[in-house]
């Protein structure tokens, strides 16, 4: 299997929402965003996947050594063997790459935030560097798509964040902030000990609102210029809203089920934000 298969193979398993706007790129930004995709499995599989913390440490330690054996021509690994082609190409910065290591990092040391701001740094880390790799994979002439792309990773976090709750919380982790469920009257059990109600309903219903108002926020950030390059991003915001939509009519079950969208419904939504330019 070449690297690139390996690639493609991590992101089909995966049944991302991302995957379904790879579909209508280029080839060659196809396989480069298919390879930072592989990149950010791998690298969030290593602390989702191991039990004992400090294994985790160490192989997260191994992805830096490997990011920087990648820069210097020499990669080991699948994933950084497809990634490394693409890098100059597209301008993509290996101190961002290194930065999603350190926000997987951060899943080891951290299962609670005291506040929103505290919540972004997180993002930050796992989803906006993300957003701003897969626009320079897409293809800028503006510098202010950047910014858009960083808004619309912290807003695909947020709603990752609402569907994983309880799954979450299975895993000891609760991203929601600690002020907001004392705002709410929500405790830390409840979320725990998946206890539906009224007062979660609220305080989940206060989470989509803000999530809402990011991809309001994100897309008026974008340059008319870089629109039709960055429709792979507007792909992922079409499903991902949607989804949202479909929590909150679902009146925010979160708690004991994931809910998602089918890959007809994901394959439709692409297909019409692709057509609509």
């Amino acid at each position: 299997m070449s690297p690139d298969e390996y690639c493609q193979q991590k992101a089909a398993q995966s049944g991302s929402s991302f995957y379904y706007s790879f579909l209508f790129l280029p080839p060659e930004r196809r396989l480069a965003i298919t390879a930072l995709y592989a990149f950010c499995r791998e690298v969030d599989d290593t602390v989702d996947d191991c039990t004992d913390i400090s294994i985790a440490h160490s192989k997260l330690a191994w992805w830096r050594k490997e990011i920087g054996a990648m820069v210097a021509g020499n990669p080991t690994h699948p994933v950084t063997k497809a990634l490394q082609p693409h890098m100059a190409a597209f301008s993509l910065e290996n101190k961002n790459l290194l930065a999603i290591v350190d926000g997987m990092e951060m899943d080891l040391s951290q299962t609670r935030y005291l506040d929103f701001p505290g919540l972004q740094t997180y993002c930050w880390h796992v989803a906006g560097v993300v957003g701003i790799l897969s626009a320079s994979i897409f293809g800028i002439t503006d510098q202010q798509t950047l910014k858009y792309a960083e808004k619309l990773g912290l807003a695909f976090q947020l709603t990752n964040i609402i569907r994983d709750v309880g799954e979450d919380a299975r895993k000891g982790r609760i991203y929601l902030p600690v002020n907001e469920l004392q705002q709410f009257h929500v405790t830390a059990a409840d979320i725990l000990n998946a206890r539906h109600s009224e007062n979660f309903e609220k305080l989940m219903q206060f989470q989509a609102q803000r999530a809402q108002a990011i991809y309001d926020e994100a897309f008026a950030l974008l340059p008319a210029a870089d629109r039709r390059a960055q429709r792979p991003g507007l792909i992922m915001a079409a499903i991902y809203r949607a989804l949202l939509n479909e929590i909150e009519h679902d009146k925010f079950h979160v708690l004991n089920q994931r809910i998602s969208l089918t890959p007809i419904r994901k394959l439709w939504l692409a297909w019409k934000t692709y057509v609509r330019g």
